[in-house]
Parts: structure tokens; sequence; C-alpha cells
């Protein structure tokens, strides 16, 4: 019986273990109770005392969102409060950041006197920046902001669209002012020629803000898309916008994300909108497309649920793995059995690309056709690119036809401890898939992996002047082996780092 309650405890915990794990490995998630606790739980990423904080209604989405980029200037958290009454975990929260001014975003309608004096009681300035709606408290908003030539226009009854955009505003000191859908606030325009615009963004496509409103912005740049999910994607497009971090939030229920925005303009980070139980296409090739590798999920499990959470788990999301097919051309490498290595490398490249590619990676091919690259050309491209790890492709050849078996290498000039986990990984799984014999990790100085900044390695698949391995370098069977067996190795690193 003692031996069986020992088997049973020890199944919990290797159970318990692997959770927490896999937990650990997956993307970080910020959220709480509430959306009140979760806009808490965001200022506790970003600051540890603030003299300023922002304070809006957690059901004022548009006054939240057009608040980003003040709140980013002063360096000042957006906490959430009820309309009347100050929800005990803010208050809290306030108490914590040793505050000594709020600003109360919106009319009374949104927070009342009741929340403002409960804020004084705690020996805090406060001052209101309000309006007759949302249209105007976004217009008094941009008053606080430095003269600037440049305006974003949203639809103020559409939060996803300036969601999507306020990290960038904020960061660049550019007011979120807001229309309706087909006319233009008369506020708003005031906002636009008071602070002689000469540039706008437009969020959305035309159902949220028209083509007639567009015509009547300042050389408006659209920023659209089929739907808010991709118009988030077009934001970092469009903008150019480089970060390796990005926030997640549900597209549809925002309210986790509304004190989101300033954290991720100071972390840099973009935000992408995801539906809660799947993550879109347009979202999962952006992250492909631009290598981003971090991420931070805004929000509990009913907004963003366990299977968006995997999908962002996976060890290779958004890495950016350099192949360099080696020789090319003019340079055909090892020729002998009827073979050449540039065309064998060539193929296993391109089906590792292919399996990079499936895997949620961006490849990125030193050649994609039968060229010769210079090697200094190749290195330069990777870095160029911002690749996580440079892998070359060869295959082997020596005078002594019965020399065999599979070897890869690593530099010790750059991430030299990087590199030979790297490249034992990779060994580990060619010696596996291949059944050749183990020639093991070694250190060595070819061009392509001493001058690499990043964990690079040189594979030699087999030999190609040995003719019981050259049957199998000329098998397309083996060929894919070859490429399995080194993805499966990069997959591993990535897994342990």
């Amino acid at each position: 019986m003692r031996k069986f309650m020992m088997l049973i405890c020890l199944v919990l915990f290797t159970t318990l273990f692997s959770v927490n794990s896999a937990e650990a490995s997956g993307p970080k998630r910020i959220d709480g109770a509430d959306r009140y606790d979760v806009a808490v739980n965001v200022s506790r990423e970003g600051w540890t005392t603030s003299n300023t904080v922002i304070i809006t209604s957690g059901a004022a989405f548009a006054d939240a969102l057009a608040a980003s980029p003040l709140a980013y200037r002063l360096n000042a958290p957006i906490l959430l409060t009820k309309a009347n009454g100050l929800p005990l975990i803010t208050k809290n929260r306030l108490q914590e950041l040793r505050a000594s001014n709020v600003i109360v975003i919106g009319g009374t309608a949104s927070v009342s006197e009741r929340v403002v004096s409960e804020i004084r009681n705690l020996g805090i300035q406060v001052r209101r920046i309000s309006g007759k709606d949302r249209f105007e408290v976004a217009a008094n908003i941009a008053k606080e902001l430095p003269a600037k030539n440049i305006a974003i226009l949203a639809n103020g009854r559409a939060a996803a669209d300036s969601l999507s955009i306020a990290p960038y505003a904020a960061r660049n000191g550019i007011p979120i002012l807001l229309t309706e859908s087909t006319t233009v606030p008369a506020v708003t325009s005031n906002s636009l020629k008071n602070r002689n615009v000469s540039s706008t963004y437009i969020m959305g496509g035309e159902t949220s803000v028209s083509r007639a409103v567009y015509n009547k912005m300042p050389s408006p740049t659209r920023i659209g898309g089929s739907d808010r999910f991709q118009v988030a994607t077009n934001v970092v497009k469009q903008l150019s916008i480089h970060s390796k971090k990005t926030y997640i939030t549900n597209g549809h229920a925002y309210a986790d994300a509304l004190a989101g925005s300033v954290l991720a303009a100071k972390q840099n980070a973009v935000i992408l909108l995801t539906h809660s139980t799947q993550l879109p296409s347009t979202t999962l090739d952006l992250i492909k497309e631009k290598g981003i590798g971090e991420f931070v999920v805004l929000g509990g499990a009913t907004s963003v649920g366990q299977n968006v959470v995997n999908t962002l788990s996976a060890p290779m999301l958004g890495k950016r793995i350099a192949i360099d097919p080696g020789h090319g051309g003019t340079d055909p490498g090892a020729v002998g059995n009827g073979l050449q290595e540039k065309d064998i490398v060539f193929d296993i490249s391109k089906r590792l690309e292919n399996k990079v590619t499936s895997a949620g990676s961006l490849p990125l091919m030193t050649r994609t056709t039968d060229v010769y690259i210079p090697l200094a050309d190749r290195v330069l491209y990777a870095e160029n690119k911002g690749a996580d790890i440079f892998v070359s492709i060869h295959v082997n050849s020596f005078t002594d036809p019965g020399a065999n078996g599979t070897e890869t290498w690593y530099s010790d000039k750059y991430q030299s401890q990087e590199s030979k986990e790297l490249a034992e990984a990779i060994q580990d799984e060619l010696v596996e898939e291949l059944g050749l014999r183990d020639r093991g990790v070694k250190e060595g100085s070819f061009v392509v992996i001493r001058d690499s900044k990043m964990p690079s390695v040189l594979v030699e698949v087999a030999f190609l002047s040995n003719s019981e391995e050259a049957k199998l370098l000329a098998s397309a069977t083996f060929r894919e082996k070859a490429a399995k067996a080194i993805y499966n190795g990069v997959e591993n690193y990535f897994i342990n780092k």
C-alpha cells in the first residue's frame, strides 16, 4: 500500500511539474479578477512608484485610449474606476504608487465627483480633463500634448482601431482624435485646425471612417484592413514598427487592454488582437514575418484562451532562421560519384525551409537559386535580417574514400556556448535520424560560422567521397531525413532556451 501511495504521489508531482513547466515556457499573462484588477497588475509591470496617475472609467474605452499619449508623456500608469465609486484595489494601488497627482479623464457621467472626492481624501491632488462627449474629451487631451503637425483619427465608437495604434501614438506624442464614421464632429475639426495638422493617419476601413471623412482630412494615410485583426497588423507593417515584444489581447473584449497600451509603449512593444480561442491567421503571419518572439497576454483565460497561449508557446514561433546552402553557381563544392555538393545541400536546405515555415518561423535563405554568394555576404545578410541563428549546410569529402559519418561544427569566436549547444542539438538528431557514424561536434574557423555574431553552426551531413554515403545523398528520402534531423535539432535548441 505504501508503495502504491508513493507511486501516486510521484505521478501527481510529475504531472504538476510538467504543467508548471509548460506554463513557465509560454507567454507571460497579465490578468486579474476583473478589468480593474488587470489595470493594477499592468501598472505593477511598469511602475513601482509614480508621481502622476491617470484615472479613467473602466467602461469608457475611448477615453482611456485617447489618454495613452498623455499618460506616456507623463510616465503615468492608467488605472480604472467605476463611475460611482473607486474600487478598493485601485485605491490601494494609488497609495502603493505614492501618487501625488491624479488626472481624471472624462466627464461626471464617466467618473463621478464621488470618485474625485475619494481620491482627494487620500491626500492626492486631482484635476479633470472632460468634455460634453468622447470627441471633446479626446480634443481636450490633445491640448495637453506638445504641438505636432500630425494626428491620428479613429472612429470614436470602435475602440479596437484606437487600441492598435495607441502604443505608437504614445511613443511619438501623436494625439488620437475621434470621429463619427460618416461625419467629423466640429470639435475634432477645430482641434485639427488649431494644431495646424498637415498629415493624418486614418484608422480602419471605410466602414469605420468613410471615404467622405477621409477626403476631408489633411494628407490622409489610411491604415485599414478587412477586419480589426488585420488593421492591427497593418499598423505594424505600414508604420515599419520593429519590436520583438507583442501584447496580445482579445479583439472583441478589450477592457483588459485599456491600461496596457501605455505599458506597451513604455516597453517599445506593439498590440495585436486575437479571437478568444484562436489566433487569427493575419496575426500569426505578422508574427512570423516580423520575427516576433516575446509575448504578453492581456487578460484571463476567458478573454484569451489556452489554445491561443499554446500557439504562442511554440518554441519556433517568430524565430528567424538563417539557412545557408553551401557553395552554389561557379562553386560546385565537393564533386564525386556523379554528384555535386551545391545541388545536394540546396535540396536539403529547401526542405528545411519548408519545415521552418510550417513551425511559424521565418526562414532566411542565403541563396535561393544556383548562384555563388560570397561568404562574407551570407553572414551580412543574416545579420541585417536579424537572424536568431545561422545554419550552414554542407556535405563532406576526403581523399580516403573510406571516410564516413556526420559531424557539426561551431566557432568559439562569437556566441561560443550557444553555438556549441546548437551544434550538439543538431548533431544528436542527425546521428539518430540518419544512422551514420557519429563524428561528433567540433570547433573550427569556417568563415560563415566564425564571423556570424549569432549562434551559428556548419553541418556536414555525410561524405560525398564515400560511395555508400553518396548513394544515400542521392536519395530524396535521405535528404528529407537530413532536413528533418536539422529541424528537430534547431527546435530542441529553442525548447531548451
